[in-house]
């Protein structure tokens, strides 16, 4: 069937047409459902209260079309249409988007986005907690242009932190809570330049071993075993022979280094003072299909909110759905959708753990993808399918210029390029975990963009969250809640 345009036939049928699982309802229950949501919304109170605790979700490239993708695909693994689905933080009560510009480049990347939401300030592409009067991968006076992040707060003011992460402990937007340097890629001591070396800067790895100004982290659980033990073990790579997790163990009563979710789930949590998890020697794997070895993200929340509840003052927790970005970077929409709703059932778990009365949940995304919906699927059809028009008979695919099926999502660029004549798709094909959805050109790894992400918002002061809002205002907000900058300042006193 040749491609023909979405006319006014076209529409009729869209609205009147029938799909997999759920019908379309009448207007009648249309006017019903939006009445309730108005209702639903004039009962909101804004909680003015300060927050106890801040729980940060970053989804890491979870851009607006990731999010849209993703509730239609776990709306579908439930056996329903999907586009009435939610994600489980898409119900907050308040919603923001936020520009994620770096000061020196439109399209950001994710150490600095990071830092601005960590440190309160935006700052260079590239570099960890480090001010914009430093020019990236240059160690020499560094240290004066450091930034400080809400963790180290937190820590003077007495308050537990911890961070989760499914890609390495020492990446991008998890070393952002601990650590600061010129660099994002100087994780272990190998990947220090001899400038950095001779110039006394320290590898980001070595630094969750720093007090923070206060007992240092309470809880990190991630991938990255290499970064973190020595040249010689199995999956050791540090060329200064030092392991930092038994030194993260060695001193400290209490502390416990695992490397299994059976080693996690064993953890005593009333007799340990301090969680280390490294999970696998780099990224933790992809959600869908992962080593029944390690943890799912749902898993590692649990774990770290049952370490940091601990604390009667309270905490500041960030857990980080990270693959979702190295999955796009592949142009791959199966994984990067599985992880987000990996991310979705995470927030969930946590959600039921607190009280929202004293623990403010924040979801949001450091950057977006060059990630598309496009096409006039039918309601209903699989979000990583073949497009099939309303008017389409089952089987049938709106066809292209070439003649040939296409998918609903896509990417502006990436490793899918097509050389040449396109082949014909298939829609067992093209709904394979490993499959790579087709970019406009090619690039060996498909880029970040530059549009605005989500912020989603419950608890204490969620409320401010609202409008369009600059990223760094996100540590403004979190300081607001926990007041930890005061609180930080009398206790040093």
């Amino acid at each position: 069937m040749k491609l023909k345009s979405l006319g006014y036939i076209g529409l009729t049928v869209l609205i009147s047409g029938t799909c997999l699982a759920d019908d379309f309802g009448t207007e009648q229950s249309w006017m019903a459902a939006g009445e309730k949501a108005i209702n639903e919304r004039m009962q909101e109170k804004p909680n003015t209260q300060r927050a106890k605790n801040v729980i940060l979700f970053i989804g890491d490239g979870m851009s607006i079309s990731t999010l849209t993708a993703s509730r239609i695909l776990e709306g579908q693994m439930a056996g329903h249409t999907g586009e009435e689905n939610y994600l489980s933080f898409e119900k907050f009560p308040y919603t923001a988007l936020i520009k994620t510009y770096n000061v020196d480049a439109q399209v950001p990347d994710s150490a600095g986005t990071a830092s601005a939401i960590n440190s309160g300030a935006k700052t260079r592409m590239g570099v960890i907690n480090t001010n914009l009067d430093q020019p990236r991968g240059v160690c020499k006076g560094a240290s004066d242009h450091f930034m400080t992040p809400i963790a180290y707060y937190a820590e003077r003011a007495g308050l537990s932190t911890g961070v989760v992460t499914t890609t390495r402990l020492s990446h991008a937007t998890p070393a952002a809570v601990y650590a600061h340097s010129p660099d994002r890629d100087w994780e272990a001591d190998y990947d220090l330049p001899d400038e950095a070396k001779a110039n006394g800067c320290r590898d980001i790895a070595q630094q969750i071993l720093d007090n923070m100004g206060g007992n240092g982290l309470e809880v990190a659980l991630a991938g990255g075993r290499e970064k973190f033990m020595p040249k010689g073990t199995e999956d050791g790579r540090r060329a200064d022979h030092r392991d930092l997790t038994k030194e993260w163990v060695n001193g400290r009563k209490g502390a416990r280094f695992v490397e299994t979710v059976g080693e996690l789930e064993a953890t005593d949590y009333a007799h340990t003072s301090r969680l280390l998890g490294l999970f696998s020697k780099s990224h933790m794997d992809f959600d869908a299909g992962h080593d029944p070895k390690q943890p799912d993200l749902s898993q590692m929340t649990e774990a770290a909110i049952k370490m940091l509840s601990k604390n009667k003052k309270g905490y500041f927790l960030m857990v980080e759905a990270g693959r979702i970005d190295h999955a796009h970077h592949n142009g791959n929409a199966y994984n990067a959708l599985h992880d987000t709703v990996a991310l979705s059932r995470a927030v969930a778990k946590a959600r039921s753990m607190v009280d929202l009365k004293d623990t403010l949940i924040l979801v949001t995304a450091d950057h977006s993808h060059v990630f598309t919906m496009a096409g006039y699927p039918r309601r209903g059809n699989p979000i990583l399918g073949l497009v099939s028009a309303p008017w389409q008979k089952k089987g049938e695919y709106l066809l292209a210029k070439d003649g040939k099926p296409y998918t609903t999502v896509g990417y502006q660029n990436g490793p899918g390029a097509i050389k040449g004549e396109r082949k014909t798709l298939t829609e067992d094909e093209v709904v394979k975990p490993d499959y790579h959805q087709q970019s406009a050109y090619a690039t060996n790894s498909e880029t970040h963009s530059g549009e605005d992400v989500a912020l989603f918002a419950i608890g204490p002061s969620s409320y401010l969250v609202h409008g369009t809002m600059e990223q760094n205002v996100i540590f403004h907000l979190m300081d607001h809640a926990l007041d930890v900058r005061d609180r930080a300042a009398k206790a040093k006193k």
